[in-house]
């Protein structure tokens, strides 16, 4: 009995270290105190930071600004991560693509998709940005853009550093894929919560 017991348990380790080899370099921090974080992320969490209001106002805020352009922004913003991709060190960027495809941003005609995601318990925020619009702004600028919207995060104006980030977005958009001809809204301008 011994014995088929040393094996499982060999087995069982075997098959944890085959996970941690095959989580990516760099994957988020899979400690416990992260996981708690996301388990125990109250429902209001998403409320407290993100009110109606605020919702509308950023809605309002994508609809004015894609006028400007023929780009098109989706507004995601989530509390926590469910187990699975905690336990395999999923990181928010990983999530943030992962999301920019189940929304189907990249479904423009002009692959002129952006997806801004929020991470509230991970106090990040990643763009992501369609093969359309990344050929003609580098990833440093979004990263710059999620930056200064985290430091507004800090000290709670959520939605001053969501709206002045559309704003910033808004430029960058106006700039390189100025509108030409008809500018249909391709994709919904109402914020998603996850």
């Amino acid at each position: 009995m011994a014995v088929a017991d040393s094996a499982v348990a060999a087995g069982s380790a075997a098959v944890a270290a085959a996970r941690v080899a095959a989580a990516p370099v760099g994957a988020g921090d899979m400690d416990i105190t992260r996981i708690l974080k996301h388990l125990f992320a109250p429902p209001w969490f998403i409320a407290r930071a993100f009110p109606r209001r605020t919702l509308t106002a950023i809605e309002d805020a994508i609809r004015a600004s894609e006028k400007t352009h023929h780009g098109e922004l989706r507004f995601a913003v989530e509390a926590g991560l469910d187990p699975l991709p905690l336990v395999r060190g999923q990181t928010p960027r990983q999530r943030a693509i992962e999301v920019f495809s189940a929304l189907r941003v990249w479904d423009t005609e002009h692959n002129s998709g952006v997806l801004i995601y929020v991470q509230l318990v991970d106090h990040r925020i990643e763009i992501v940005a369609d093969r359309g619009i990344s050929a003609r702004v580098e990833q440093q600028q979004w990263d710059a853009i999620c930056r200064r919207m985290e430091e507004a995060f800090r000290q709670r104006r959520f939605e001053q550093g969501v709206l002045a980030a559309i704003g910033e977005i808004t430029a960058l958009l106006a700039r390189h894929f100025p509108p030409r001809g008809e500018n249909p809204d391709e994709l919904s301008d109402q914020p998603v919560i996850l």
